[in-house]
């Protein structure tokens, strides 16, 4: 195919961190990409009124502690065929669940760059071949992935999710604030 008539790539980045989402949208700008911003939920049905994407990034967590997976479920209904990851930095097993059943074609906790989105638009299908490794599941794990299954059914919110678990909330805050990933 003539390069001159190829489509572009376009790309829908949807992060509320202002900084960390420039540096995104001039990265792929750089790969040939044609990129929107935009900072969350609420802005989405206006960008997609006239822009089609291909790709999508969307962060789990957006500001006033909105989910990104009801971005991943919008953007999927859109366009099945979009390829969707998902950039977290409270990751776990609950969430990659949802966020994979609601669309996304994949999920990378940050720290992620350029080169780690690109890659996993290029492995949106699965592999059969990934080893199975043993891994013993320690009680800690355990804790932590019972812990974000909670936070991601509350949305996030800390009070609620430290009452259901039944602990306090500075404890749950402490526990999160050990675990970020950064």
């Amino acid at each position: 195919m003539n390069d001159s008539v190829a489509q572009p790539r376009r790309l829908l980045v949807v992060e509320d961190d202002e900084a960390f989402a420039r540096t995104l949208v001039r990265s792929f700008e750089r790969r040939g990409y044609q990129v929107r911003h935009v900072p969350g939920q609420a802005e989405l049905e206006a960008v997609l009124a006239d822009f089609e994407p291909g790709y999508a990034v969307v962060d789990l967590k957006l500001a006033g502690g909105s989910s990104g997976l009801a971005c991943v479920q919008a953007l999927h209904a859109h366009d099945p065929e979009m390829l969707i990851v998902v950039l977290t930095g409270y990751a776990s097993i609950a969430t990659a669940v949802e966020a994979i059943k609601l669309g996304a074609c994949h999920y990378l906790a940050k720290p992620s760059n350029t080169d780690d989105i690109e890659a996993a638009f290029g492995k949106a299908e699965g592999n059969a071949e990934v080893g199975l490794g043993e891994r013993p599941t320690s009680i800690k794990t355990l804790e932590w992935e019972r812990i974000h299954e909670v936070l991601a059914e509350t949305g996030f919110n800390v009070s609620e999710t430290a009452r259901r678990l039944g602990m306090h909330r500075r404890t749950l805050a402490r526990k999160l604030g050990k675990q970020q990933v950064k």
